[in-house]
This record gives structure tokens, sequence and C-alpha cells, in this order.
């Protein structure tokens, strides 16, 4: 049993906007799109998986865009099969120049190296649509040849008049099919003369409907009888260069993609897809179609939120993990405890168990995976923690910065060291060099003014005793802290004024790293310097 989609929204939060205008025209041409009410099996293939990713260099790598390349490196890695890469760059006059170079760069930069594609070759190259015209001029002429297309010779201005009088009569802007019934020898000789002219792929009487891995089987609108309207897609323009439509059955299809998954955008297009499929008499890949991403009031990314390109994450020195693993949660769920994962762990957990409707984007979360990849990153060393470090000390260095007197606690012209020290002792609260210095800044900066304690006036006396250490090592300190605390009457209440007051005395917050990594990393005479005790110059 199935339900028209707008009657169920307990299925998904949002329904895309390209659905909701063909549900728009649907009702006014009292038509349904509907979905099974039961959800597809989530099982991956049993069989290795080739997948794609096939951007165009019309713009730059965004948020959306990884999503989508990030699903499906994902699903060729779980099953032992190939990520492909291909660049739809037919639209030449929209093409950005360094648009391609970027994106190169943004995906490695990610970790999503693809198995076959530019840079890297393969089997089933060229990757550039840009180099493949002869096979799209090829198969769109077997198209012709079979029935199931034809040429368009219609002007841009007949299009454009037809388009209104449908719109202001209330029916779909389709075409009327005018050129169809040209005579074969009449086409064939108009285009030898150079006519200008589309090619069109004639749709069947009935779109085909199709299964989806998300949403089920998907059937598409119907023709109500009478009505001279079709949705037959352009094939190939004026220009002789292929559309979306052609190139992308096409190249899928001699590439061997077994899987797309795509954003839910194209569900209304894929019909025309399947219909093309069976008029070469290919099998079709199987589709997954995923939701897009809004903001909290339902709208599509703008740069304004969260809608940047990835470049712009990379400056603001998040972390390719923190970000693939941010990508990765958004409409996806799993079985695991923590969502915190790095891309190995992400492709060992991936599985098809994505979610119906659009999905919120906030920061919190991608806040959340920065601090904790920082923490596993620190603890692990190497060079994650070391570009950490090389942040941070850019930062300090910056002769017009705000942080010129750290030379006075490093008493080095090399911190990298002494910053070291800082984030393996503080990395949860790590999002970036900037915030991170900013919120331990009295690590970097000698504090002005010894901390007023007027709760327990002895304990500024007894914190003096820290002199009498000989050697400034954490066991020590946690004693003689511990003394100072067992000779002041009170509890609890004792322990807690002795650690105030060295929080506020050595840092002057009130909450922040741990105290005794406070103490060793300021080390002795700073610390004792704060306290208010003066010792001689080493």
């Amino acid at each position: 049993m199935s339900f028209p989609l707008l009657l169920r929204p307990q299925l998904a939060s949002y329904t895309c906007r390209s659905c909701l205008i063909r549900l728009s025209r649907a009702s006014k041409r009292n038509l349904s799109v509907t979905f099974d009410s039961k959800k597809p099996k989530t099982s991956l293939p049993t069989t290795p998986a080739r997948t794609r990713f096939a951007p165009s260099p019309t713009g730059y790598l965004h948020l959306g865009s990884l999503r989508t390349a990030l699903f499906n490196y994902l699903l060729a890695k779980r099953t032992g099969g190939q990520f492909l890469l291909r660049i739809e760059d037919t639209d030449q006059k929209r093409t950005i120049p360094d648009a391609e170079l970027r994106l190169f760069r943004d995906l490695r930069w990610a970790g999503l190296q693809w198995d076959e594609g530019p840079e890297v070759g393969g089997p089933y190259g060229p990757y550039k649509q840009s180099e493949r015209s002869a096979l799209y001029k090829e198969h769109a002429q077997h198209l012709l040849d079979s029935g199931n297309a034809y040429r368009c010779f219609c002007s841009t201005e007949r299009l454009h008049k037809l388009a209104e009088s449908r719109h202001r009569m209330g029916l779909a802007t389709d075409y009327d099919r005018a050129c169809a019934s040209i005579p074969q020898e009449e086409s064939d000789d108009r285009a030898y003369k150079h006519e200008s002219h589309v090619v069109r792929l004639r749709m069947p009487d009935e779109s085909p409907q199709y299964n989806d891995l998300i949403y089920g089987t998907f059937k598409p609108l119907k023709q109500r009888r009478g009505e001279q309207s079709f949705e037959d897609p352009i094939l190939l323009k004026s220009d002789g260069l292929p559309t979306y439509h052609l190139a992308n059955v096409v190249d899928d299809h001699l590439m061997a993609i077994t899987h797309v998954i795509r954003g839910s955008e194209w569900m209304p297009s894929t019909p025309k897809h399947i219909a093309m499929y069976n008029a070469f008499g290919w099998t079709p890949p199987q589709f997954a179609h995923v939701g897009l991403l809004v903001d909290e009031q339902g709208n599509k990314l703008s740069k304004r939120n969260f809608d940047t390109d990835i470049s712009a994450f990379g400056e603001m020195e998040i972390f390719p993990e923190t970000l693939t693993n941010f990508a990765a949660l958004l409409g996806w769920s799993h079985h695991e405890k923590s969502d915190v994962m790095d891309l190995d762990t992400l492709v060992k957990n991936f599985s098809m168990k994505f979610t119906r409707g659009n999905t919120t984007v906030t920061f919190g979360k991608l806040h959340f995976l920065q601090r904790k990849h920082a923490a596993i990153r620190a603890n692990a060393g190497g060079e994650g923690l070391q570009e950490m470090v090389q942040n941070v000390a850019k930062l300090l260095q910056d002769p017009e910065g705000p942080y010129q007197e750290w030379r006075q606690l490093v008493r080095s012209p090399l911190p990298e060291r002494y910053i070291e020290k800082i984030i393996q002792s503080d990395a949860e609260n790590y999002t970036n060099a900037n915030e991170f210095v900013y919120r331990n800044s009295f690590m970097f900066t000698p504090l002005r003014h010894p901390a007023s304690f007027t709760d327990a006036e002895d304990v500024p006396t007894r914190a003096k005793s820290l002199v009498d250490l000989s050697e400034w090592t954490k066991e020590n300190l946690m004693q003689k802290v511990r003394e100072i605390i067992d000779t002041r009457p009170g509890g609890k209440k004792a322990s807690k004024d002795v650690y105030h007051y060295l929080r506020k005395a050595l840092t002057d917050r009130e909450e922040g790293m741990r105290i005794y990594d406070v103490m060793l990393i300021l080390g002795r005479k700073e610390c004792l310097r704060r306290l208010g005790v003066e010792v001689e110059e080493d």
C-alpha cells in the first residue's frame, strides 16, 4: 500500500524543493507521486560496488557535494569496490577556470582519493565529458535510429510562447511534440543542412517507476488522457553538446557504475534516466537519493549558513577528519556508541541506513567533533599534533598579533615544545589556534595583577610554602597541596578554597585546564611569582 507524499509527513521532516514543485504541478493536474510505505532494505550489496562522484566545474566543492562524494566513497570502500571521479564539464560558458584543480585539491584534503578519474586514469576514460563528445553523439544517433528519440527544430521563441500559454491555462509547461511527427527523411535533410535543432528523448506514454534504496518504489506522474504535454528531455543541445541526462546515463553505463547516491533533487528526473536505459536495452544502476541540507528554518543552505566551499573550512582550521565525520552524520545513522569516527572507521561502519527527508545543519556538532578529533590528534602525536602546534606558533609569532610577550614565559625563540605541552593538556577544548590561545592566554602572557582572595585569608600564605619543594614534579605538587589542605579546618571547603585560590592566582580564570598541568608547564619560577613569592633568577 502506498500513500501520496504530501500525506506522509511522519516519514520525512522536509520535502525537497524539486519534489514540491512537481507535487504542486501534480495537484493542478490531479496526478500523484507515491512511495512505498514500507522502508526499503538497507543491507549492503553482496558484490563490490562501483560508485562515482560527477561534479561540474561551474562552482567549488561545498558541504552538500562533499557529503555526496563521501557517501559514494564509503559505499565503494566498504564493499571492496571502486570510487570514480568524473568531471561533467560540458557547460563551458559557466565553467570557473580554477574550479577543477580546486576540486582535486579539496577531495584529496578530505581523504577522498579516487580509484579512477582525472590525474589517475583507468580503463574507462577519458573521465572528462568534454573529451567524450563523440560517444554522446553516437549514442544519440542510436536512439534516433531506433525511434526512441527525435530532432526538435522549434525555435527558442516558440518554446517560450508555448510555455507561457500553457502556464496561463494552468497546465504543465512541457513540450507538445510538434516535431515528433516530422518524417525521418525530412529530419535528416534539415539536420544535414545544419538547421538548428536539439535531440529529444521520446518518453513512453507512462514513465517508468523505479526502486529507490532509501524511499522505496517511486511512482512518477501519470499522463492525463487527452492532455498534449510530454516530458521529452533534451539529450543533445543545439551546439551538439550533451545535456546532463544523456551524458550521465551513457557514462554511468560505459563506466560500469553499479550504485548512484545523489541528492533528492534528482528524484523526479530519474524516471527519464530509467526510460533512457530501457531505450538502450541497458540495466540501470541502483539509485539512492539523500535529502537536501537545510538550515534550522528548513531553508536551503546559503553562504550565511554553512554553504561555503570546502577550502573555507580548511582556512578555519577544521580538520579534514572532523569535516568528513560531520558530513557523514548528515542523513546517515549507525549503531556505534560514539559519533566520533575517522575515515577508516566510517568505512568500517558504513551501511545504507539513510534517513528520509532533508537534514538540518547546525554548527554545534561540528565544534563538538573538532574537539574530539583534536584530543585524538594530541594523544596520537605525529603530523596531526604538529599541525596544531604550528598553527598556534604562527599566531604567537605574528608581529602584529596580541601575544607579543610570550617569550617572557617560554624563554626560547622556538615555542613549539612549550605549545605542544599545552595542547596535549587541553586538547579536548581545541577548536582552532586563535580560540585555543585566547582560552589559554594566561600561558602566553604574564599576569599583571595578582589574584585577590578574601574568602580565606590564610590560603595565600599557606600556598607560598610551595617554594619549599626541591623538585617541581606532579607527585610532589599534589602531596604539598594536600598538606596545605590538611592543615586547614573545614573539610571539603578547605579543599575548595585552596584549589580555587591556586587557579585564580595562576590563571586568573574560574575554570580551565587541569591546575597541575598549568603548574608543570609554567614552571616553578613563574608559578611562585604569580603566588607572590619572589625567587632568584636561575
